[in-house]
């Protein structure tokens, strides 16, 4: 598709880029009002299980669908994954519990790794690596956009309306997306040489559910050392054991060994892993201090978020236009990672929404500057035969380290918190409700649960059935919870910060290679060359 006019590969992008829209706005569309939605369906305890899911489905379509698009092409897959985020979408507004919910947030998961894993590749079926960083700033742009747009409509939209038209509201926008894709995208030819590695697909991904399940249920559903827990990371160790075998078997590997002896697609992998591990995982947690210590509305809450978003979006197109001109990248990189760090340590002690926001701004600034690299990296260190199994190694480790950093920080959360719980009630701090009738008791020991914090209107309601001269202990109870949440916050963003200070010195070890400027590794271009030079040298 490199020979492709100008004017017809900017047309195909607008369509990536509609595709990738919809399904990114549909995930940050939700992530402002998740506590609110918690509070109504109930099941604050599976609260990351609703994006853990997500994620373990979508990084699962992702790797396996980056081989089968090197086979059969991008198109169909886009479609097929713009179908699934649709059918998932639609089922979401009609949970009626946590379960469910997480089960449709399933489906949606597996239509954003397919739109994911073929939009990206697809660019550098379009591009050559030099012309790409521009491309990937303005998809990092995209993205960014959604984070701006969504966290506000998300909020507004679940203080004004049901719950539900989160889900549906931008359903049209994936229907126009499916006819653009349709129209629009070349059809490419099947490799009939190539065959699909059954084998490798199911043990890749059973080591990815046992994984994920394992670090999603250590520390909250079970205890670490549990039967069960170990018996997932056992699992886990034996699926990848065989997994690794059968890539050593398969004609057509789902994904190749080899492409990890190139030190370049591997520590690009490794850093991005630990850094969305960082990252997600305390990210996640935002609206916990927003909405919980400060008592925001989810509507105000998104506009907290929003100044990350802007200042990403800004610099990320900046940055893949400076990439494109100068074929550097690292120093970016080094420069990005720092100011995330400064935003995070800013997260871990912030006491008001003014710092809040100042966090949002310096952390969007360093995600900005550094985020765009990685996938750059990757593709330019690889052949184009490789180019979507490689693209999407590279998703499956961030998505991994998201996944993976989602749930450890969540049994951090959890342990933290139940930690300082039992702190404040052993200090003489202790309610005692002796004094009060059984009814009356019974409704103040509600507000010991601290996922009364995240639904603000429910709690004052409830506030205001209760005696004038409960008010006072009321007050002190929720006043406890805060101060026990957010002390629990600031131990989950230090954690994420060590992480993204770890990818930050990894990076320093990245190779740099120039950007091509054709799609040809320079082997094959060298070899072309010298066969037009010998075609010269025999016309004459």
């Amino acid at each position: 598709m490199e020979d492709l006019s100008h004017k017809r590969k900017v047309t195909i992008m607008f369509a990536i880029i509609v595709a990738m829209f919809f399904s990114a706005i549909n995930q940050t569309i939700v992530s402002t009002a998740m506590p609110r939605i918690i509070a109504i369906l109930g099941g604050m305890e599976y609260y990351t299980w609703v994006i853990t899911i997500y994620m373990l489905a979508s990084t699962i379509a992702t790797v396996l669908v980056g081989k089968l698009s090197d086979i059969y092409g991008r198109k169909p897959f886009i479609l097929a994954g713009i179908v699934f985020f649709l059918i998932g979408a639609f089922l979401c507004g009609f949970s009626q519990d946590i379960y469910q919910l997480i089960v449709y947030r399933g489906i949606q998961g597996i239509g954003a790794g397919i739109i994911m894993a073929s939009a990206f590749t697809a660019v550098g079926d379009l591009f050559a690596p030099r012309e790409r960083g521009k491309w990937t700033g303005i998809m990092m742009a995209v993205f960014g956009f959604s984070s701006v747009l969504g966290p506000a409509l998300g909020g507004w939209l679940v203080d004004n309306l049901e719950w539900k038209w989160l889900f549906w509201i931008f359903l049209p926008l994936g229907l126009v997306a499916f006819v653009m894709i349709w129209s629009l995208f070349p059809k490419t030819e099947r490799k009939v040489s190539e065959k699909i590695d059954y084998w490798g697909s199911l043990f890749l991904s059973l080591t990815i559910t046992a994984l994920l399940l394992g670090f999603s249920w250590a520390g909250t559903k079970y205890e670490w050392g549990s039967p069960e827990i170990l018996g997932l990371f056992g699992g886990a160790i034996v699926f990848v054991l065989i997994f690794i075998y059968s890539q050593t078997k398969a004609a057509s590997p789902v994904l190749p060994l080899s492409l990890f002896r190139n030190d370049i697609v591997t520590l690009s992998n490794v850093i991005g892993f630990i850094m969305n591990a960082g990252m997600m995982g305390a990210l996640i947690y935002l609206p916990f201090f927003v909405q919980g210590v400060e008592g925001i509305s989810p509507t105000y809450s998104g506009y907290v978020t929003m100044p990350m978003s802007i200042s990403m979006v800004i610099l990320s197109a900046l940055v893949g236009k400076w990439i494109t001109k100068t074929g550097k990248y690292k120093k970016y990189a080094v420069m990005g990672f720092p100011i995330m760090i400064a935003g995070m340590l800013i997260m871990a002690y912030m006491n008001s929404v003014w710092m809040a926001v100042v966090a949002m701004i310096v952390f969007g600034i360093g995600l900005g500057v550094g985020m765009p690299v990685f996938s750059l990296t990757v593709q330019n260190a690889v052949s184009p035969a490789q180019l979507g199994v490689a693209t999407a190694s590279s998703q499956l480790f961030r998505n991994l380290g998201g996944t993976i950093g989602i749930a450890v920080m969540g049994t951090i959360m959890q342990s933290s918190l139940t930690g300082n719980m039992k702190k404040a009630a052993a200090s003489g701090d202790a309610f005692h409700f002796a004094d009060l009738d059984p009814e009356t008791a019974k409704q103040v020991a509600a507000f010991q649960n601290p996922e009364m914090l995240l639904d603000q209107p429910k709690l004052e309601q409830l506030r205001q059935t209760l005696p004038e001269d409960v008010q006072p202990l009321i007050t002190q109870m929720i006043d406890m919870l805060r101060d026990a949440l957010s002390s629990s916050l600031t131990t989950v963003f230090l954690s994420g910060m060590a992480l993204v200070v770890v990818a930050l010195v990894l990076v320093l070890f990245l190779r740099e290679i120039p950007l091509r400027t054709s799609n040809k590794m320079p082997e094959e271009e060298a070899a072309s060359g010298s066969v037009n030079l010998a075609k010269v040298e025999n016309a004459h």
